[in-house]
């Protein structure tokens, strides 16, 4: 099913870019993360930008990939804003309510973060690392779950701490 996903995010995705890469190197970067959770997870993380970034409505996704994997995306699409402060605003207190089931978006949205924060130390994009660094302080009360993906969310906090030397590079 992942791969069905994966085909699915690449075509809706087109010729899309992300920095200067395919965007599906991002997508494989995320899933990639996602695996060890399983495949649910894995199918989340190719979707999670679809309905954000292209034509593709919540109502494609749950009609190809069921109510679940839809309810996911929808939870990791960014509410509407003038801006990314505000609509980053909207989208963590949206997190914050998840629990049970739907707790699969938050260990998505963390995978996706740190494949964010990753690219950025990689690429040495001070600017968009210190907006990450910035919204860590709101970001990680809404989507950190005890339990739910420790090992990312360790490595995303090392990434984040202030005076990292790679990101400072």
């Amino acid at each position: 099913m992942h791969q069905d996903a994966r085909s699915f995010a690449i075509h809706a995705h087109g010729d899309q870019k992300y920095g200067t890469r395919p965007y599906v190197d991002h997508l494989d970067e995320v899933a990639a993360l996602a695996r060890p959770y399983g495949e649910e997870a894995e199918v989340v993380a190719y979707l999670h930008d679809t309905v954000e970034d292209t034509d593709v409505t919540l109502a494609d996704v749950e009609a190809r990939f069921g109510a679940k994997v839809a309810a996911c995306v929808a939870l990791l699409t960014d509410e509407p804003g003038a801006t990314r402060k505000e609509r980053k605003a909207k989208t963590y207190a949206k997190l914050a309510t998840v629990s049970g089931p739907l707790e699969l978006a938050l260990l998505v949205k963390a995978a996706d973060r740190l494949a964010n924060v990753r690219a950025c130390v990689r690429d040495g994009n001070q600017r968009l690392w210190q907006v990450y660094q910035g919204e860590h302080a709101t970001f990680r009360p809404a989507a950190y779950r005890p339990g739910l993906c420790d090992p990312l969310w360790s490595e995303l906090d090392g990434l984040l701490t202030p005076g990292t030397a790679d990101a400072e590079g």
